[in-house]
Formats: structure tokens, sequence, C-alpha cells
């Protein structure tokens, strides 16, 4: 949490109606954290010494946002909480135990109501200025990776997730970048021009391959799952 509060605060500030909600938002995020963290520690469904390595190893490393605008920032928090949100619900239902469940669903729910609010605030920026907010949403979608990407071993566990129908790129683009696209209507926007029009452009082939790469990755996943329940 110290580096992500930083790299936020840094961009939004300190002062004002911005400072006291990256205060709320540190404050709610770090309280997620805990209670995740006692979860494990206390249901050992992890060994609680590697937990602990593991998160110190990754506090140590730090993060560093490679976005340095506002509108950039936005339009990152804006799929990046929506995506937790549905990465925590779906390892709660995969946990087959209903306390982690009711845990994951409520803290799934505070991400939504952070991602709703920096959605609205991104929708509101298309008025003042569309032209750049649509270049910050392609500048964001196009490159966009979780700040757990710094972990140790992230790779392989992420590819454990989306084994697992937790958390997989179909998932990251029909339920995470496609409906706040539409929310935003970026396809519908008739005021963009120049570089703006131009960043439409390249968020629409980039759409139309991640689809298609989305749809390969299933049908490899479908197919490994066949073999292995065949073999038993």
């Amino acid at each position: 949490m110290p580096s992500y509060h930083h790299e936020i605060a840094t961009t939004f500030g300190r002062d004002g109606a911005w400072g006291t909600w990256v205060g709320r938002w540190t404050a709610e995020e770090g309280r997620h954290g805990v209670a995740i963290r006692d979860y494990l520690t206390v249901s050992r469904a992890v060994d609680p010494i590697a937990l602990e390595r593991a998160r110190m190893v990754h506090m140590e490393g730090g993060f560093q946002t490679e976005y340095g605008t506002m509108l950039q920032q936005l339009a990152y928090v804006s799929f990046q909480e929506l995506a937790t949100r549905i990465s925590h619900r779906n390892t709660g239902r995969a946990s087959g135990d209903p306390t982690c469940e009711r845990l994951l669903a409520k803290i799934a729910a505070d991400e939504n109501l952070h991602m709703l609010f920096y959605r609205n605030l991104l929708k509101a920026a298309f008025d003042l200025d569309p032209n750049q907010t649509m270049r910050a949403i392609t500048d964001v979608v196009t490159t966009f990776q979780m700040p757990g990407s710094t972990i140790e071993g992230f790779t392989r566990k992420a590819m454990i997730i989306a084994h697992e129908g937790i958390y997989d790129l179909r998932l990251h683009l029909d339920d995470v970048l496609m409906p706040v696209l539409r929310q935003w209507a970026v396809f519908d926007k008739s005021d963009l021009d120049g570089d703006g029009a131009k960043a439409r452009d390249e968020l629409a082939a980039f759409l139309e391959k991640t689809d298609a790469t989305a749809a390969r990755f299933v049908e490899r996943r479908e197919e490994r799952r066949a073999r292995a329940a065949a073999m038993r």
C-alpha cells in the first residue's frame, strides 16, 4: 500500500476533495489486504511463512506506475478496480469455503464502488477534452497490467488463475474492458478528431486482436480439460 498510495497521491494530490478521496481509498484497500491476510493466516489456506516472505519481497520492490497523467491514471483504475472485483468474486466462489466467499464478496462490493467513482470521473472528462481522454484510454487498454504483475512468480500464478477460469483474457475483455468502454460510449463519439480519432482506431484494432487471442486460449483450455478428464 505505501507505493500505491504514493503513486495515486502524487497524481491526484493530497489537498481538498482529492486528498480526502486518496486517504479513504488507501484506508479501504489496506483493510482489504489485512482481512485477506488474516483469513489466510487463520485458515492456513497457504503457508503463512511463505506468504509473509513473498509480501516482504513485493513490498521492498515497490510499485511505480507507467502512467504519468491524471487521465491515464483514471482510465487505469477504472479498469483495474473492476478487474479486481471480478477476480475476488470468482476466487471466493472457487474456494469452496463459505467464509472465504462472504469475505471476498464484501471486498468485491467495495472495489465496485471504487470503479464507479473513477469511471464516472473519466466519463465527465470526455465532455472537457474528448481527444485527450480517448488517447489516455487507448494507452491504458493496450498496455494494461494488474498491480500484482510485479509479484514474484506472477506469470506462473496468472496462468494457474486463468486455467481455473478465475480471471483470464476472455473475462478481461468481456467483463472488464467492454462494459466500461460501452459506458463511456467510445465508439459512438462524434466529437473526436486528430489524435483522438486515431486512438479510437488503435483501440478497435487492439480489441479485435485480443478477442481472437482470447478465443484461442479458451479453446485450448477446453482441450486440456477434456484430455485430463479422459485420463481419469
